[in-house]
């Protein structure tokens, strides 16, 4: 006699079709009915508790020159305010991490991980895009909206909403199975969905982050100050020479783009599986990044090489600007004389 097979659910058909697409990891959170409907399944998130948080933060300045933050936080926090009727919000992750080490000896720079490869808004946004056509597929009738980093929804609240992993005192994503690797999309859905357990954080009394970086930017547990933080420097901070401490200047050593400091010493890294997503192999030019080489790069030349890189994001000037703080921290070796 032949088992039968129960139908799987739409959301387990949605999660299927995720892991299908490339996605290591797959949740759902969904979104009260109610305004201060009480929360259910081990909720600690809600559009009025992520208010609370991000006004006190903008309230203290810590957004720096970011004033893109401070438009309308109610809509930032609020899903429903950026798709009416959302009800449900898929939260999606791809490992990034490759076994290969920056290579850090004098005259090089330093790239954060995540920009060794491809742009991860393509690679992300190309398979969100598919995913979100099959749940109109499945779901006709409803409406969704994908974002990969470029929306105002708060994807690391969500992310721990919807079981992915916990916000570590870092203020980024902590997963118990990758670590500090997972870049991050969503899709806002007006399909209800069920949705998983939220994350539980495990940081316990680890500091560890907070005493590795470099410039002081975590000012207390899951409170970063932008404005002292080197993502922010090198990458969000805009203008060839803008007014910087010498401490902060120092601060930044050799990194050219982005930190990975406070992720690379989570004890959480130490069973990091390495990525099978091509687009994120690094190069030679990532992982032992030249300084006087990438300084005589035209703007031509630069934005022809990192065209298909996060690194455009900083803009030449900007680059430029993060490559002469590093070379002053990290001075090339001089010539070696012909004997």
């Amino acid at each position: 006699m032949h088992e039968t097979l129960m139908p799987l659910t739409l959301t387990a058909q949605i999660k299927q079709a995720a892991r299908d697409l490339g996605f290591d990891v797959v949740g759902i959170s969904r979104l009260s009915t109610q305004k201060h409907e009480a929360p259910s399944r081990g909720q600690h998130t809600s559009p009025d508790s992520l208010l609370t948080r991000l006004t006190e933060w903008l309230q203290r300045g810590f957004h720096a020159t970011m004033a893109w933050m401070a438009r309308d936080p109610q809509r930032r926090t609020d899903p429903a305010l950026v798709l009416p009727g959302c009800r449900s919000i898929l939260s999606l992750g791809m490992n990034y991490y490759t076994d290969e080490r920056a290579d850090e000896r004098q005259g090089n720079g330093r790239i954060a991980r995540y920009a060794w490869g491809r742009d991860y808004h393509d690679i992300l946004g190309d398979r969100l895009g598919r995913l979100a056509a099959r749940l109109s597929t499945l779901a006709p009738g409803h409406n969704h909206r994908a974002y990969v980093d470029t929306g105002p929804v708060m994807e690391k609240a969500w992310a721990q909403q919807a079981g992915l992993g916990w916000i570590g005192k870092h203020s980024n994503l902590v997963s118990a199975e990758f670590g500090s690797w997972l870049l991050l999309g969503e899709i806002l859905t007006t399909v209800e969905l069920e949705p998983d357990e939220a994350g539980t954080d495990l940081c316990g009394s680890c500091t560890l982050c907070i005493q590795a970086c470099p410039t002081g930017a975590i000012t207390e547990p899951y409170v970063v100050d932008a404005g002292r933080c080197i993502s922010y420097l090198t990458i969000e901070l805009r203008g060839s020479e803008p007014v910087l401490s010498e401490e902060l200047r120092r601060g930044i050593g050799n990194r050219i783009f982005g930190c990975d400091d406070c992720l690379d010493i989570c004890p959480y890294n130490h069973q990091a599986m390495p990525t099978n997503e091509p687009g994120f192999q690094p190069s030679s030019l990532t992982t032992a990044p030249n300084l006087t080489e990438l300084a005589d790069m035209d703007e031509q030349t630069f934005m022809a090489t990192f065209s298909q890189s996060p690194i455009k994001r900083a803009k030449y000037s900007g680059f430029r600007r993060n490559l002469s703080w590093a070379s002053a921290n990290n001075p090339a070796p001089p010539p070696t004389s012909p004997r």
